[in-house]
């Protein structure tokens, strides 16, 4: 569950107090561009599997273009794989699936700009979010937080990470790309052959 009390119990912060962690400009987001499953998976650092379980299970699932069926490739946003990366730096941390899906659900009811302006804060047992400098202080003081994950700087590696990597346009209706999984090139020779 995502918290965004102070450790000292003070309540919710304004949201206003956002600016006060990360006072960067963050770049507007082409919501027509998609990434395809690998190039997700190489940009979260997550494995197909993982992917394909989180998308099939709800966690994380394909906003640009989801999976309709045999044959079609999903395609996640930017901020579908910020989201990837920040549940992997979770679990590598040692958070429960169960918490982790609680905090998706938390972060999905920010903006893109809101997300790249928290801090993630976990004691192991607990994700809390923070949004000023002062949270972050207030929370290892008071025992609570063990580690934490900047959004923001996340955002910028796998906005790095991404630079590198082929897009797709979700109105591209034209022939069908060459798959780049192993499991797609398995099933394009099985259907040739």
């Amino acid at each position: 569950m995502i918290s965004n009390e102070s450790a000292d119990g003070a309540g919710a912060i304004p949201h206003h107090a956002q600016g006060l962690l990360f006072d960067d400009d963050l770049p507007d987001l082409d919501v027509a561009t998609g990434y395809r499953g690998p190039t997700a998976c190489r940009a979260a650092g997550i494995t197909y599997r993982q992917l394909d379980y989180w998308a099939r299970t709800g966690l994380v699932e394909p906003s640009v273009r989801p999976a309709t069926g045999s044959g079609t490739q999903r395609l996640y946003s930017f901020r579908d794989i910020l989201v990837l990366k920040v549940v992997k730096r979770l679990l590598d941390t040692g958070v429960s699936l169960q918490q982790i899906r609680s905090a998706v659900g938390h972060l999905r009811e920010r903006g893109v700009e809101d997300l790249a302006q928290i801090t993630l804060m976990s004691d192991g047992a607990s994700v809390y979010e923070c949004t000023s400098a002062d949270e972050v202080i207030d929370l290892v003081q008071g025992g609570q937080g063990v580690f934490g994950i900047a959004v923001g700087r996340v955002w910028r590696e796998v906005e790095g990470t991404l630079a590198q990597l082929p897009t797709e346009r979700a109105d591209d209706d034209t022939a069908a790309p060459a798959p780049q999984d192993e499991l797609a090139l398995r099933r394009q020779a099985r259907s040739a052959g």
